[in-house]
């Protein structure tokens, strides 16, 4: 997409998807791999946890992005439970597979408190190690940087004492090496321009991308919503309960996650992040109401690390 007549880049176009549970949903992801790819998303984020098979799975996932397709993966990372040196070769591993972009996280804390939380205990020393790491290794990276985002919160995070608290967290990210920000659900209008209102006159200057979902479950929506610590949207839940059929759910959720990416852009967003559950059907319904489309081409043939089950 080219640049719009005033000089300004289009919104840019994203989405997020979570590594195969086991060897078969492998089929279902890739089908929605492929499906997300003729939107031409300017990069594709891999949910992580820290359990050894879901991290190989993370890394099998983003492997499959970088050497069979055109998407552009952006790997998550989580730094809960994690020493130094275990996420220093996790980023060298990244690096090594041609990710170019990572959302640094602090991840969930244990519910146990006799569980070790770790050798960094907030984002902002996970951005610091990614920056060192990417310095150690210039030469694979041709010169340049990782591009690192992180999180932001439109509503105050269910642990911080305030919203104000969240801005500050997020200017400090930002001065760690962050380099841009994707929002956490949210279902008012008027969040995620009052999240970028307090942001800039905090003096955060990096881009902010509302993240979305279409909604198309109660049960979703009330499992997010504990998730995110926010109270869930009572009049989708409601209109949620009252449709006929999961198509009739399903344009609920997309009509209302168009409002809200509508609203952002007019606010100002630099791009719309889709949540999709690795089911595209709704998202790709969002993106076609809104007439976005990223800026890449659709997925070279070749194979990649996955492969589906035998039958």
């Amino acid at each position: 997409m080219s640049e719009h007549v005033n000089g300004t880049a289009p919104p840019a176009l994203s989405f997020e998807l979570y590594p195969p549970r086991d060897q078969r949903a492998v089929p279902g992801v890739l089908e929605t791999v492929g499906a997300l790819a003729d939107a031409r998303p300017d990069y594709v984020a891999v949910t992580y946890n820290g359990t050894p098979e879901r991290r190989e799975a993370t890394l099998d996932l983003v492997g499959h992005l970088a050497a069979a397709t055109r998407l552009r993966p952006l790997a998550h990372l989580t730094c809960v439970g994690e020493t130094r040196g275990s996420l220093a070769l996790l980023v060298e591993r990244l690096i090594a597979l041609g990710v170019r972009g990572v959302l640094a996280l602090r991840g969930d804390l244990p519910t146990d408190r006799a569980t070790s939380r770790g050798d960094l205990p907030f984002a902002r020393h996970l951005i610091e190690l990614i920056r060192d790491v990417e310095s150690r290794h210039s030469a694979a990276l041709c010169g340049g940087r990782l591009a690192v985002g992180v999180a932001a919160y439109p509503q105050r995070h269910p642990e911080s004492p305030s919203f104000e608290h969240d801005v500050e967290v997020l200017l400090a990210k930002e001065r760690s090496g962050a380099d841009f920000a994707i929002t956490q659900v949210y279902f008012g209008e008027g969040d995620y321009g009052h999240l970028l209102q307090a942001a800039r006159a905090a003096g955060v200057t990096i881009p902010i991308v509302p993240g979305l979902i279409a909604f198309d479950s109660v049960r979703r929506l009330v499992r997010l919503s504990e998730l995110a610590g926010i109270a869930p949207d009572a009049g989708l839940a409601h209109r949620l309960e009252d449709a006929g059929d999961e198509a009739a759910r399903r344009r609920i959720g997309i009509d209302h996650a168009v409002r809200l990416a509508n609203t952002a852009i007019a606010d100002g967003a630099p791009g719309i992040h889709l949540y999709t559950f690795n089911d595209h059907r709704g998202p790709l319904g969002v993106v076609d109401r809104l007439g976005l489309t990223g800026r890449f081409a659709d997925p070279a043939p070749g194979y990649g690390r996955l492969s589906a089950a035998p039958a």
